[in-house]
Formats: structure tokens, C-alpha cells, sequence
């Protein structure tokens, strides 16, 4: 092989290689020495077919398998020799008018990873901010579970629903002119009165009906409902109450604890305060770990390859996309995201930064992520996936290097952080559970900061979504027309076999907080070697990763 820098500047590189019909022919001969032992073919016995013969036949389809190991070959041992660190997957193209038996010249582009400087770890200092669980707080929750196992007791026929009742009716929804429209109709809802989960005025309307009422609720959809046609517009709901409930007492004791399956409420108690106190914790580090970020942005600016930051983009407005889909109005979502561009590109390229630089500590320093926590961490993932489904995936993940770095960076993110927190020097400080969610939301915003959440994508300030109210009990779940949520997308993606995994049963799109943990595996590794061409005819691409669908 023979190899021509062509290109080498900043982080950019190209180069050229000749592979020399030689070299092809050679393969091809090691293959035909595999396969002749095989071969079964009219008048000869198996494994006596000769090898001219054998070459006659398929010798256009092994030579092009040949080439196609030559090439692979050919960049591996390029980027090994000028010891390369490739960025992205390298683009590698055969010279056009190449023909089989003849030399092949190959073009390779990449960019490559920069030289990181030496990241400054000593003299970080953070401050924790520490939320001990105050007694009211666990209350509260005691409180919702025996509101959640509350009993209901039928009312006497005659019993005028009051807030606080169950009302169970079957209704159809019409527009202003009479007409019903989809989803509006429905049997036997449960209605929580006063529990604010249907659009406004109709739990309202509810007070002082009996069962066997009939009566036509007056409302108006909410300006934001996602049903366009029906948004801010007047409808009528024609309602048969079928019965009315009233609230048991709800208390908070020994039964309420064995209900839930417990021997206690003692025990009950301490595991609400258990997952409070995980709570807090979460919170506590979600704070310190952006200001070790944001030091650590602070104190490094280096080149970061165009390609990784482009990629890292690309993933946040595909999400971003995916969301806007899902807001009332899709098309000022758009609009807004539009004029935000250029923030949410600063943002790919800090976290491309940032994740060089983890991937720099903790390289540095021994961080590592060990053969049984990686196995761990396959397990947990082939979880998401249908039963049926999870032996492929697990083989997809341990056959593509680069869906195992996936896989494995956000762990070792986490590591190198808490290496780092060990290295601070931290001071404590008491707070409210409401000054430390004040502190990280202060920090929302490419304005503040530019960083990202913990498994979220840090974007510049816009409006929240409103969230979907969840039903107490299963009695009280209510139809989408009524409740003002449009329903979730069903869409899913078949899984296709070869070296892709399967499509999730359930997966909500989740950012990183750096670019170590998602877009740039690579560089979370620093991967010696890459792969080369499937096929010589044509541009190669990078395998892809495995596909994410809504469920």
C-alpha cells in the first residue's frame, strides 16, 4: 500500500492510498484456498473443483470482496501507523472509473481529535448544597398514599354530588353547530371532583348531580389543546351520570402500610423518607456537577472538531423536533427553535469540550469502566427492549464498538465526575428543598451558563409545557377529549436484522451532559482503530446506532 498525506491542516486530514492489484489478487488467492475444500460442482468430487475453474466463476465476486477487506484493512493500518485518533468515522471513497484487477486508489478524510491540554483539576471548589428531610415533607407523602387507597361508597340516589365525589358518566362531546367530534365521546369515566384533571368548567358543571341525571355541560378547549381544530373553541358535553361516590376517610396507619404490602407504617415511614432523602441527593448533585462543569469550561477553550460538534447539534435539534411535535402549536415551536439555532449549536459545541475533557481526566487518572459493570449496564439496557427482542440487541451491542461506547459513557462520565468531586474541595451549606431547585433553575438557560442538566439537554429559556396530570386510580382515568391532552404517538419501528438493534418497546429521548456521553464515543474511548468501506463502489457510512422509537 502506498500512502499520500494530501491534506493536513488544523484538525482536518486527508490522505490517499493505492492499493496495488497485487495485493487484491493475493486475497482473492487466500479465499480461493478457503473455499476450494467446499466447492461441489457437476463432474467433480467435492473439494476437487479446481481453482481456475473456481475463479472463472466467481472471480468478479471475490475480487470485490477482496477489495472491500483491502480497503478496511488499508485504513486501519493508516490510522494505526500515523497514529491517528479519528474524531468521527472516517470518510473513505474509491477513485471513480476504477475497474476490477486494476489498482485501487482510495481517499480518506477525517478529522481528527485535538490535542487536549492538560485539564486543570486542582483548586476546584463547590459548594453542597445539603437539604435534610423535614417530617412535614414525609407527611405529605403518608398523606397521598392513603388518598390514592381511599375507598368509595356509593351515595343515595338522591345525593347531590359535592367537590371531593366521584362522579362516573357517560358522555359525547359536540362541537358549537352540533356536531360530535372524535374522541370526544366516552362510557363510565370516573371524575374526581375538584381534582383540576379535565379541561376547565367541566368538573365544576358536575356539582349537584344525581345518578340517572342527564345534563349538557357548556366548556371551552384551552387555547394551548393540541387538536387544533378544537383549540380555544366552544363544545357542549351531553352527560348521563351513572353514579356518585363519596370519600372514605382516608387514614394513615397499620392498614394503610399493609395495603401497600408492608409489615408497618414505621417501615413504611422510612422508605418514604428513604426515597426523599435519594431525592435531595439527586438534586445536591445535579447542582454541584454543573458548577464543576462550569468551571472546568471555564478554565479550557480548544479547538473541538467541526464533524463531532455538528453530530452533537444534529442529536439536540432531532430532539428538539420530536418535542416540538408534541407542543400545541408544532409550527411556532419550529419558529422559536429557528431563531435559537445558534445558541443550541454553542451548546453542542461546549458539550463536545466538555466531554474531550472528561475523557482527557479520567484517561489521565485511571477511570475506567470494568467488564462487570459493562455487563451490568447491557442488562439494564436490554430491559427496554421486548423479551423477544433482547438477545439482539445485546449481540448488536457486543458486535459494534461504537453502540458499546454508547452504551458505557454515561457511566464513565459519572466516574470521572466523581473523581473530581473527590479532588474538590467542598464546603457545605443547609438549604430548602426550594432554594436548591431555585439554585439549579437559575441556572436553566444558555444565558446562565451554557452547561446541560443531568440527562437533559440544556436549552436557552422557553416556555415549560404544560405536564399531564396522572389519575389518582384507575377510576378516575378520563378520555383525551375531555381531559385536554391529545394522545401519545404510537409509531414504532420494526427491527431490521443485521448488525442493528431493535426497535425499544418504550423510550423517552434522553440528552447527555456532555458529548463524552453520547455523540462522541470515540472520544470517550479515544478508539485506536475504525472501520472501513462495506462496499469500495461507494462512500462508506458509519454503522448505525440503535434505533429509538416511541412505544
Amino acid at each position: 500500500m502506498q500512502t499520500v498525506e494530501t491534506l493536513n491542516e488544523g484538525l482536518k486530514r486527508a490522505f490517499t492510498l493505492t492499493i496495488t492489484a497485487k495485493d487484491i489478487d493475493a486475497k482473492v488467492d487466500v479465499e480461493l484456498k478457503r473455499l476450494a475444500p467446499q466447492m461441489k460442482m457437476p463432474g467433480f468430487r467435492p473439494g476437487k473443483v479446481p481453482a481456475n475453474l473456481i475463479r472463472k466463476m466467481h472471480g468478479p465476486a471475490l475480487t470485490q470482496d477482496a477489495l472491500n477487506a483491502a480497503i478496511q484493512e488499508s485504513v486501519q493500518t493508516l490510522v494505526a501507523e500515523k497514529q491517528l485518533r479519528p474524531a468521527m468515522q472516517p470518510s473513505v471513497e474509491l477513485e471513480d472509473g476504477y475497474d476490477l484487477g486494476k489498482d485501487a486508489v482510495v481517499k480518506v478524510e477525517m478529522e481528527v481529535l485535538p490535542q487536549v491540554p492538560a485539564p486543570a483539576i486542582d483548586g476546584i471548589k463547590l459548594e453542597r448544597l445539603t437539604v435534610p428531610v423535614a417530617d412535614d415533607a414525609v407527611t405529605e407523602q403518608l398523606q397521598k398514599f392513603a388518598d390514592q387507597q381511599k375507598k368509595w361508597d356509593d351515595a343515595a340516589d338522591d345525593y347531590a354530588a359535592a367537590m371531593g365525589d366521584l362522579v362516573t358518566v357517560d358522555f359525547v362531546g359536540k362541537t358549537a353547530d352540533g356536531v360530535a367530534f372524535d374522541g370526544g365521546t366516552g362510557t363510565d369515566m370516573g371524575v374526581e371532583l375538584g381534582s383540576g384533571r379535565l379541561i376547565p368548567g367541566f368538573e365544576d358543571q358536575l356539582v349537584g348531580v344525581k345518578t340517572g341525571d342527564d345534563k349538557v355541560l357548556n366548556v371551552t378547549f384551552p387555547e394551548e389543546y393540541q387538536e387544533k381544530s378544537l383549540a380555544g373553541q366552544p363544545a357542549t358535553f351531553d352527560i348521563t351520570v351513572k353514579s356518585v361516590k363519596t370519600a372514605g376517610e382516608s387514614k394513615i396507619d397499620e392498614d394503610l402500610a399493609k395495603s401497600l404490602g408492608l409489615e408497618s407504617l414505621e417501615q413504611l415511614t422510612g422508605l418514604l423518607k428513604g426515597q426523599i432523602e435519594q431525592e435531595h441527593n439527586g438534586l445536591t448533585r445535579t447542582h454541584m456537577k454543573r458548577k464543576l462543569l462550569d468551571q472546568l469550561a471555564e478554565g479550557h477553550d480548544f479547538e473541538v472538531p467541526p464533524s463531532m460538534v455538528e453530530a452533537e447539534f444534529n442529536q439536540i435539534w432531532s430532539q428538539l423536533q420530536h418535542e416540538a411535535t408534541h407542543e400545541a402549536d408544532p409550527e411556532a415551536a419550529m419558529a422559536e427553535m429557528e431563531g435559537e439555532r445558534d445558541d443550541y449549536r454553542k451548546i453542542a459545541e461546549r458539550r463536545v469540550r466538555l466531554g474531550l475533557l472528561l475523557s482527557e481526566i479520567g484517561q489521565a487518572n485511571g477511570v475506567e469502566v470494568s467488564n462487570q459493570e459493562m455487563q451490568r449496564l447491557l442488562a439494564q439496557a436490554a430491559q427496554q427492549y421486548p423479551a423477544e427482542q433482547r438477545q439482539q440487541f445485546m449481540q448488536y451491542v457486543q458486535q459494534e464498538p461504537m453502540a458499546a461506547a454508547q452504551l458505557r459513557a454515561p457511566l464513565y462520565e459519572d466516574k470521572v465526575v466523581d473523581f473530581l468531586f473527590e479532588k474538590a474541595e467542598i464546603t457545605d451549606r443547609e438549604a430548602t428543598r426550594e432554594e436548591l431547585e431555585a439554585a439549579i433553575e437559575s441556572e436553566d438557560g444558555f444565558a446562565s451558563g451554557t452547561h446541560t442538566h443531568d440527562h437533559d439537554n440544556h436549552k436557552p429559556k422557553k416556555k415549560a409545557a404544560a405536564k399531564k396530570a396522572k389519575p389518582a386510580s384507575d377510576e378516575t382515568a378520563s378520555d383525551d377529549a375531555v381531559t385536554g391532552e391529545a394522545p401519545a404517538s404510537d409509531a414504532t419501528e420494526e427491527a431490521k436484522p443485521a448488525k442493528k438493534a431493535p426497535a425499544k418497546k418504550k423510550a423517552a429521548p434522553v440528552e447527555a451532559e456532555t458529548a463524552v456521553t453520547e455523540s462522541s464515543p470515540v472520544a470517550a474511548e479515544n478508539a485506536e482503530g475504525t472501520e472501513a468501506a462495506d462496499a469500495p463502489a461507494k462512500k462508506p457510512r458509519a454503522k448505525k446506532a440503535p434505533t429509538k422509537t416511541e412505544a
